[in-house]
């Protein structure tokens, strides 16, 4: 009986978490070897398995999936594990970001199951639990790829990357506070400096840019289809075409929080209660006649159910469905012509225009 892609979809998954179970028993193994009691260790492993493989692991599994396209075949074991250890230490450093955004926001649930910070007993030590998060991915790079041609380059990446990460958290944070609601301070142009430092980079760009570098795809090339052309640069394409959808996916998913009801989404959206410097809300600014501005100025960022209905009653009037429409269907088509524009790669090392169509298909149209 042929297996279906939800078959296929699990089998991966089911692949790559269980290099996680060795990846963790690694770095528990490595706090043993250091002397460290066994109270501690247990505490590390919690850490580890509560923050670190619960999500979608759309993030690290897009490692893996890239260094497939880039090499055109299947992999072998010894490469799959080594795509997949640097998949998980995306997850690694996402989990790194929740723990500590979680503190900051002071949120109740994350994936389901209380923020790690309100377990029992855990509390501020959540700070230092981030912190070890964030320090595992580096002791994973130098024991697995300290003689590879590409160390520097991950290591480098990683740091600059979560430095962009965290310049769009310091802008969201001043930006939007909760409990200090100040549309003036809103603006498209604010949203998308947020969306791109704080997402795009993380998300999108450095999966894809971790796999190309364990792929052995150069800073330049020229293409082997087109030995007269000039020499591409292809860690410039791949940042020209990932940020831009990075950027579509959380307008996506902003608009997704004020549309989708909670059993299509999976969750109860949040972001009108919550003051995020959403598109939908920047989207409406834009538009509003004064009055409608009063409206939004009072009832915005509140956390009273009433005033969040008069807030998508709003939306609903300068009319933020077709703005999202409009939007989706001219970024798509741009983003498109970018990938069709990127040389067609024939060989290992080259870039593929599927690397980037395979992240487009996923988004388009999704309704959670």
């Amino acid at each position: 009986m042929a297996s279906t892609s939800a078959d296929k979809k699990a089998e991966r998954r089911s692949r790559f978490e269980a290099a996680w179970n060795v990846i963790r028993d690694e770095l528990v193994e490595h706090l043993k070897g250091e002397g460290m009691p066994a109270d501690a260790q247990e505490w590390f492993k919690k850490n580890l398995d509560w923050n670190v493989p619960g999500g979608k692991l759309n993030r690290g599994m897009s490692v893996v999936d890239t260094v497939e396209i880039l090499k055109a075949r299947s992999l072998t074991e010894e490469e799959y594990f080594k795509a997949a250890i640097l998949g998980w230490c995306v997850e690694l450093l996402q989990a790194y970001f929740l723990v500590a955004d979680d503190m900051m926001d002071q949120s109740i649930t994350r994936r389901g199951q209380p923020c790690w910070y309100r377990v029992e007993s855990v509390g501020n030590i959540a700070i230092n639990d981030s912190f070890m998060l964030e320090a595992a991915i580096y002791w994973l790079l130098k024991k697995h790829f300290r003689t590879e041609p590409c160390y520097v380059d991950l290591l480098e990446l990683f740091h600059e990357t979560t430095y962009q990460t965290e310049m769009g958290q310091l802008i969201d944070l001043i930006t939007a506070p909760e409990d200090s609601v100040d549309l003036s301070k809103f603006s498209l142009e604010k949203h998308r400096l947020i969306v791109v430092y704080k997402t795009a980079f993380y998300s999108f760009y450095l999966p894809v840019a971790l796999a190309m570098y364990l792929a052995g795809v150069p800073p330049s090339y020229v293409p082997a289809a087109a030995p007269h052309a000039a020499a591409v640069s292809p860690y410039k394409i791949a940042l020209d075409i990932l940020l831009p959808l990075g950027e579509y996916f959380q307008v996506q998913d902003d608009f997704l929080d004020y549309s989708q009801p909670p059993e299509l989404l999976g969750k109860i959206g949040t972001d009108i209660i919550d003051n995020k410097c959403s598109w939908c809300i920047n989207t409406a600014l834009a538009k509003v006649t004064p009055e409608q501005r009063a409206v939004l100025d009072a009832s915005y960022g509140r956390k009273d159910a009433e005033k969040e209905q008069q807030v998508k009653k709003i939306f609903k009037e300068v009319g933020v469905e077709k703005a999202y429409e409009e939007y989706e269907e001219a970024v798509v088509g741009k983003i498109r012509k970018m990938i069709e524009a990127v040389p067609e790669g024939t060989k290992e090392g080259e870039l593929k225009r599927q690397v980037f169509t395979s992240f487009l298909e996923k988004i388009y149209k999704r309704s959670k």
